[in-house]
């Protein structure tokens, strides 16, 4: 279920105080383990939107998303259509690094959901 309490908090859609607010998150478990939130790269006016699925040991190291091996075949796949990965916004669907890389439980994608929302707006 979306809290639109916590989406309805961010009106004017600023994106520094959602990001603010996902740094600072202790809504499900994997805070407990994280190094950064990794909640977006690039340009958050983009035409084009990339979502994943969680991020990765090299990612919440950085605090950067898609810049492990995944993310190396992504900015080769982006620049062969032409497009510069800075000119896209790319995020995931959980912003804390799941332990093991293993994919993100449903209740904490939930937990993420309403900063995804917002994301996309």
């Amino acid at each position: 279920m979306i809290d639109f309490n916590k989406i309805t908090q961010y009106n004017d859609l600023n994106h520094e105080n959602l990001q603010k607010d996902a740094d600072n998150c202790q809504d499900c478990e994997l805070y407990e383990d994280r190094n950064n939130v990794v909640f977006y790269s690039g340009n958050t006016n983009a035409n084009l939107m990339l979502v994943g699925e969680g991020p990765g040991q090299q990612e919440d190291e950085s605090g950067t998303p898609f810049i492990g091996r995944s993310g190396k075949l992504l900015t080769q796949l982006l620049t062969s259509c032409g497009i510069h990965r800075d000119d896209i916004y790319i995020t995931n669907s959980v912003k804390c690094r799941p332990p093991g890389n293993r994919t993100p439980k449903n209740n904490e994608m939930t937990q993420c959901r309403d900063y995804l929302i917002r994301q996309i707006q």
